[in-house]
């Protein structure tokens, strides 16, 4: 298993994060433009039981990925699962923890690539890099979102 952790402080409430985050228009704001995504559905927003999917490109080859929430505590914390796409396993919680009149947000991942461990030693360092710049794209439209309410 593998690991992800990005963090970083938006200034402003818990409330005003949270409620970005609840967007219909949140996958595509939050994805970078240098990796294309269509979103095919998304059903019941944040809640336990809703429903993600999308289809991203690997060069020219499109995937499908489909994640369900099983975890979500309005304004604390929510949770999606992958229940079928590109990685073996894929567990993301997303974490909203307020500091006085900002909010802590934090994306902590943990999954498994397909392949085994060979793929996992030797592609490991590639999807690292890959989640890191998105993540810090995501952070960065995150902050200018909520910080310009």
């Amino acid at each position: 298993m593998l690991y992800f952790q990005h963090s970083s402080v938006i200034d402003a409430p818990v409330e005003v994060v949270w409620q970005f985050h609840e967007r219909p228009d949140i996958l595509q704001l939050l994805t970078p433009p240098w990796q294309p995504v269509q979103v095919v559905r998304r059903e019941g927003g944040l809640a336990v039981g809703a429903v993600t999917e999308f289809r991203l490109f690997l060069g020219l080859l499109p995937l499908t990925w489909l994640a369900r929430h099983t975890e979500c505590e309005k304004n604390h914390y929510f949770t999606d699962v992958q229940i079928s796409g590109p990685f073996e396993s894929w567990i993301h919680r997303h974490l909203f923890v307020a500091e006085g009149n900002k909010t802590k947000l934090t994306d902590d991942i943990s999954y498994i690539m397909p392949g085994g461990e060979t793929v996992e030693f030797f592609s490991g360092l590639l999807v690292q890099t890959q989640l890191e710049a998105m993540f810090r794209y995501r952070h960065f439209v995150t902050k200018r979102e909520c910080e310009s309410r």
